[in-house]
């Protein structure tokens, strides 16, 4: 556990003090204590996280912290975006913005509403009363197996609609677009996103998109002028698209088979590509995939059509790049039922997007913690001797300072002069990384 304390704790009061940036000097230590209580406990209520550590104040100081205090939820949640790009730098970096909806039956929760249930699951209802989110993610890989997807930000929908989901996503993407703006990144979209509005308020920070479409997507070749040997130029405009792209048409084209990892395992998939002109987006070029997938028994799949805004990639590229979109289904799985989001509750809408806000940043760290010590935190699976062969997960990160943060004065851990959270016992010098502070 002493190996643990000198690897864990440095990192993440390194990572706590450069937070506490987007915050007013006075809330910084309930916005520590608050952060840590949501690290250490499993459920997603304020009381619980006030259980978890050794709160210096009554209960109700963090509660009217919540709902009176100075501070920005969305500011917070850029600056766990630049922690992300300081700490990580790499050279391509891809976001996810996905919704999901909260299953909510009080009339009384807060922007509640009736939502078309995606999921289509079994024994499940076709609409759900609920609160539906807008979630924007990065997603990071520490090898070929290792890849996470790390909340961002998330936004509460007030009304019911395509057009205010399309509006949040657009909402969301601007909030970290100056963050990311002079780096390479792909905006990875599902059906329900790949919008022209959409697309085009990517492409306005000079990202690409690559996403999914419908099969029938007016597609057309790109437009070729007939000359005829001595005679004049054809009158009218020029042509701006070229032949429809019909099934027949797809058919004809040259389909390759290739073997690629992809969704945690290497797969057999067969695919016709084409750069075309897509209508949806009033004409601009881009790269196409039909895609199906071959199972062991030799049966193909359902056709899948691919869309890239970069007409220059390769096939294989856009199918690699759009199977790293799938880490946030179980983040949305992890989030519910291993942090709390699920049982988050709330009387108004700012109060809970705080809330929730403060949960994302935990678990954030958390899974940050594991991506950054690596190898070096094998020894945390000695707290579960029943799961030796297992890999360091951000469960075994929070059972780990569960022990070491449980029982701790974290108010006596902050300076507001040198604006630093560390151990009082902690050697004047500071952890070697980016420079986070300057880009505070």
């Amino acid at each position: 556990m002493n190996r643990t304390r000198e690897q864990l704790l440095p990192i993440l009061c390194h990572w706590l003090t450069f937070l506490a940036y987007a915050l007013p000097l006075r809330s910084v230590p309930t916005f520590i204590e608050l952060v840590v209580g949501a690290l250490l406990s499993q459920r997603g209520w304020v009381t619980a996280a006030y259980l978890a550590i050794a709160a210096q104040r009554h209960w109700t100081s963090y509660y009217k912290w919540l709902q009176q205090g100075r501070w920005s939820w969305l500011r917070l949640g850029q600056y766990l975006a630049v922690l992300l790009r300081c700490s990580f730098p790499r050279r391509s970096w891809y976001l996810v913005v996905d919704d999901s909806i909260n299953c909510r039956a009080s009339p009384q929760a807060p922007s509640r509403g009736r939502h078309y249930n995606h999921s289509r699951k079994v024994n499940r209802p076709q609409f759900l009363q609920g609160q539906c989110w807008v979630l924007l993610a990065v997603v990071l890989s520490r090898g070929r197996r290792d890849v996470s997807a790390i909340p961002l930000l998330a936004r509460l929908q007030r009304t019911v609609g395509n057009r205010s989901k399309l509006r949040a996503a657009c909402v969301l993407l601007r909030a970290v677009g100056v963050i990311f703006q002079d780096c390479q990144v792909r905006v990875l979209l599902d059906c329900w996103y790949m919008r022209c509005r959409v697309i085009q308020s990517v492409q306005a920070w000079g990202f690409a998109v690559v996403g999914q479409v419908r099969r029938d997507t007016a597609l057309y070749a790109l437009p070729v002028e007939v000359v005829v040997v001595g005679s004049k130029r054809r009158r009218g405009r020029p042509r701006v698209y070229g032949l429809q792209y019909t099934p027949e048409r797809v058919a004809a084209l040259p389909e390759r088979r290739v073997r690629l990892w992809l969704y945690g395992k290497w797969q057999w998939v067969r695919y016709r590509s084409a750069v075309v002109k897509a209508r949806f987006l009033q004409g601009q070029v881009v790269r196409v995939v039909w895609v199906q997938f071959e199972a062991e028994e030799g049966t193909l799949g359902a056709t899948r059509l691919l869309l890239a805004t970069e007409a220059g990639l390769r096939p294989e590229v856009i199918l690699r790049a759009y199977a790293r979109r799938w880490p946030i289904e179980p983040l949305f799985n992890q989030l519910r039922h291993g942090w709390g989001w699920l049982d988050a509750w709330q009387q108004s809408r700012q109060v809970l997007a705080r809330w929730v806000q403060l949960v994302f940043v935990a678990y954030a760290l958390a899974q940050l913690l594991v991506l950054k010590g690596g190898d070096h935190l094998a020894a945390l699976t000695q707290l579960t001797p029943w799961r030796q062969d297992r890999p360091v997960t951000a469960g075994l990160v929070r059972l780990a300072l569960q022990r070491l943060l449980g029982q701790v004065n974290l108010r006596a851990w902050w300076d507001p002069k040198s604006r630093k959270f560390q151990p009082p016992a902690a050697a004047e010098g500071t952890v070697s990384g980016p420079p986070l502070a300057q880009a505070a």
